[in-house]
């Protein structure tokens, strides 16, 4: 069952919500039994076989759970604890990796060994990936110490919680379960007011832009991957029309989750703050996915930086130590433990040699940003000016690398994608439509003799998106995100007012007043009407 769907949206959403403050009128246990009832109803909706693929799995994490809050404490149960974390993380990649890369290990060793295995194909379960990540966080977090005492109940509420279910935000136990025994579960005219803003203004996102550029990208990935060349102007479109579509369609989802979850009087964490206007790939991540990077870096970079840290200084080898950083150090401390990283961010975003392939490019950007702010120092002096200079051409090369590296987070093939890529360098030449050709009058010639070529693709497309790109370009460089026009309300974790020293509310942010209830409604309108169109969901299956 999709957020954007009208059985979701007049169905599932009124009935959970009316119910859990009826209930929580006369008990808040019974409350929250029942948006655990009403979780599993949600994910069992598209495929009820789901269930049964994600049960076994939750009650096996929350036995190794219960089994390492006990032995940790023991001195003399120390490495049976460890034994146990480290089993809890084996059974849970062993159960993303059968579901999610099995045929795709398969190719990998059909392509590299000349191997013919064969494998039916793995139903995929809903947010596995996700699910997954949370799961082993959880296991950390008991074996740290940071989570002492949970019940199944409070175990299967934090898994199944249905707005960050299917596509995150990945969250800590830690960061929700307080709230969940602190919820009052009556209605709250403020949280209600909150979340239908972020879930209305979240799924504008979604299928007024998102998926208004999910159709002319569609085309020209489709075209790329019958082997036919891309022109200049069609495959930039493709790129940073893509690069667009993906940011609204998932920083949309996110905004309907922190919206779905403020209606039951629970903050999740942000996910998305204005990534497209990072200076730099390192603020890029930290700006986009942020409760992946935030993932990623706990417990996969830090431990292997860490573990690499202490055997350079038992070998009596300098660490890393900012201007004075030598370039085995950073290789080995910070270069490649980065690499690693996104690595795995890239498989675990899909089974794919384009996935993989994103992830590592991105690694070698995050490299090449690291050595440039060791450099920084060293090279320029006048700090302010640098920055003047340096921050606008940072945000515009920030944002090409993302875009290019999307093509291949995009593309259905390899080929596809150096197809793509070689139209954005001008390879394949440059072309306009027909029909646009037919209107620019005695320019025709001159663009003819340029080198410009008349091609028989769609002229109201082209010009839409012509239009549309730019525009919306502005927007996400210009504006306040959703985030920041609820600001007021901490629509996320740890979200507020920034302290900009100017008194008095700022006219731009969101607050429960006539002027605004009626923008939003107009926004809504437009958005549920077209609720029915065609829709492209790119987390669904991640």
């Amino acid at each position: 069952m999709l957020f954007n769907s009208y059985e979701f949206i007049f169905g599932f959403l009124p009935v959970a919500a009316l119910c859990f403050y009826v209930i929580g009128r006369c008990s808040r246990a019974w409350a929250l039994r029942w948006l655990v009832a009403a979780s599993l109803f949600f994910y069992a909706w598209w495929r009820p076989i789901n269930v049964l693929i994600i049960a076994p799995s939750i009650l096996i994490n929350f036995a190794i759970a219960r089994a390492l809050s006990k032995t940790r404490l023991r001195e003399d149960r120390r490495a049976a604890s460890t034994a146990l974390l480290v089993l809890g993380i084996a059974f849970n990649v062993a159960f993303l990796g059968y579901f999610k890369y099995v045929n795709f290990f398969a190719d990998v060793a059909n392509d590299v060994f000349g191997a013919h295995l064969a494998f039916a194909k793995v139903v995929l379960p809903l947010g596995i990936s996700f699910i997954t990540f949370q799961k082993i966080a959880f296991l950390i977090d008991v074996h740290a110490g940071r989570v002492k005492s949970f019940s199944l109940q409070d175990y299967g509420l934090f898994v199944l919680f249905f707005p960050q279910l299917i596509a995150g935000p990945i969250v800590h136990y830690r960061e929700v379960m307080p709230q969940f025994h602190a919820a009052s579960c009556r209605f709250s005219s403020t949280d209600a007011a909150v979340g239908v803003t972020l879930f209305l203004l979240g799924l504008a996102k979604k299928v007024l832009v998102a998926d208004f550029l999910a159709g002319p990208v569609s085309v020209v990935y489709a075209n790329a991957a019958t082997g036919h060349g891309v022109t200049l102007l069609n495959a930039w479109i493709a790129a940073v029309g893509f690069t667009l579509q993906i940011y609204f369609d998932f920083s949309g989802y996110s905004d309907m989750a922190l919206g779905l979850a403020r209606l039951f009087g629970i903050r999740l964490p942000a996910n998305f703050n204005s990534p497209l206007r990072a200076p730099s790939i390192i603020d890029f991540w930290l700006r986009w996915h942020i409760t992946l990077t935030r993932f990623l870096t706990a417990y996969i970079y830090n431990p292997l930086v860490l573990t690499l840290s202490r055997r350079r200084a038992a070998r009596g080898q300098p660490g890393y130590g900012g201007r004075n950083t030598t370039p085995g150090a950073f290789v080995q401390l910070l270069m490649m433990p980065t690499l690693v990283t996104m690595f795995i961010s890239g498989l675990w975003h899909g089974a794919g040699y384009g996935f993989v392939l994103w992830g590592l490019l991105h690694g070698v950007y995050l490299a090449i940003n690291h050595a440039w702010r060791l450099l920084v120092p060293r090279l320029f002096r006048d700090r302010d000016r640098y920055r003047k200079v340096m921050t606008p051409a940072g945000i515009l090369i920030t944002f090409l690398a993302v875009a290019a590296a999307m093509v291949l987070f995009r593309s259905p093939s390899l080929s596809a994608a150096w197809t793509v890529l070689k139209g954005m360098m001008g390879l394949s030449g440059v072309g306009l439509p027909e029909a646009v050709y037919a209107h620019l009058g005695p320019l025709a010639p001159w663009l003819q003799r340029l080198g410009v070529a008349s091609e028989a693709t769609g002229g109201t497309t082209f010009l839409e998106m012509a239009a549309a790109l730019p525009i919306l370009l502005a927007a996400v460089m210009l504006l306040p995100n959703t985030l920041e026009l609820l600001s007021s309300y901490e629509p996320a974790l740890g979200v507020k007012p920034r302290l900009d020293g100017v008194p008095g509310r700022k006219p731009w942010r969101w607050s429960p007043t006539v002027p605004w209830a009626a923008a939003v409604s107009a926004v809504a309108a437009l958005a549920i009407s077209s609720v029915a169109g065609p829709s492209e969901f790119l987390y669904w299956n991640f």
